[in-house]
């Protein structure tokens, strides 16, 4: 029988990048290794192969020269390859940690704060229940270019950046969120409350059309996201923020690996 227990009631809420860095570490203990590794294998065959062969053993060491040439040359691409993933992983997880810490200062009008709240096969980067409503946000990280304008230009549907437009529509994702949060707040409390999507690009202007002002989706930076959020209409009552807050953190614990 044990002799004492953990101190904590419940498991913890997770923080803003919690899932990037567990991919960032999985990539780097899982792939990048294995790489080194089965490279560092074959130069040390070589080398010992190289050595009897210096001392004049009767053991030839070209098959193995040539395979270990082989194993790092793969090796080399294959790393660099997982480098530059590790590198946008390392992005992105920077990149939901900075927004977090502009959500969490809404805390101080009352509003609960969840980060990376894990779906079936996604998730969220962080949820906002605030007497002005409930907030999908999802935050995407680009790298902005050394000189020039750094704009992105939102028209309602899409997001560019000088015509160029990202392989996954943030926009398309960020939805499909809101209706899963959605679902899952009125499955757990039995009640529907609307929840407003928003997607946020740190240290990027964002140039709204027309029509973009007219969507149901704010594409904003972040740091003018906690304004919207308090200058909004309010919608929901302190109890209401309080039942959605409890269902939500009972949802994210039971999550929690």
């Amino acid at each position: 029988m044990a002799s004492s227990k953990s101190p904590l009631k419940s498991k913890p809420l997770r923080n803003p990048g919690e899932s990037a860095n567990e991919a960032l570490q999985d990539l780097w203990m899982g792939k990048i290794l294995s790489y080194f590794l089965m490279a560092g294998l074959f130069v040390a065959l070589a080398a010992l192969e190289s050595l009897r062969w210096y001392i004049e053993a009767p053991i030839n060491p070209v098959l193995f020269i040539i395979c270990a040439a082989i194993a790092v040359t793969v090796a080399v691409w294959k790393i660099r390859d997982e480098i530059k993933k590790s590198k946008c992983l390392a992005l992105g997880r920077d990149g939901e940690k900075a927004v977090g810490q502009f959500l969490e200062g809404l805390r101080e009008s009352g509003a609960k704060v969840f980060h990376d709240i894990p779906g079936v096969g996604f998730n969220i980067d962080h949820v906002v229940i605030h007497s002005t409503g409930i907030y999908v946000i999802e935050t995407k990280t680009y790298s902005k270019p050394v000189r020039g304008d750094a704009r992105l230009i939102y028209d309602g549907e899409t997001v560019t950046a000088n015509g160029f437009k990202p392989e996954r529509n943030a926009i398309i994702q960020v939805r499909a969120a809101s209706q899963w949060l959605v679902d899952l707040v009125q499955e757990s409390t039995g009640m529907k409350f609307p929840v407003r999507a928003a997607v946020v690009y740190p240290g990027w202007f964002i140039e709204s059309t027309a029509k973009a002002k007219l969507s149901d989706v704010w594409a904003l930076n972040p740091k003018a996201l906690p304004s919207f959020i308090l200058n909004s209409k309010v919608t929901l009552k302190a109890e209401e923020v309080q039942l959605c807050a409890y269902h939500l953190g009972r949802y994210v614990r039971s999550s929690n690996k």
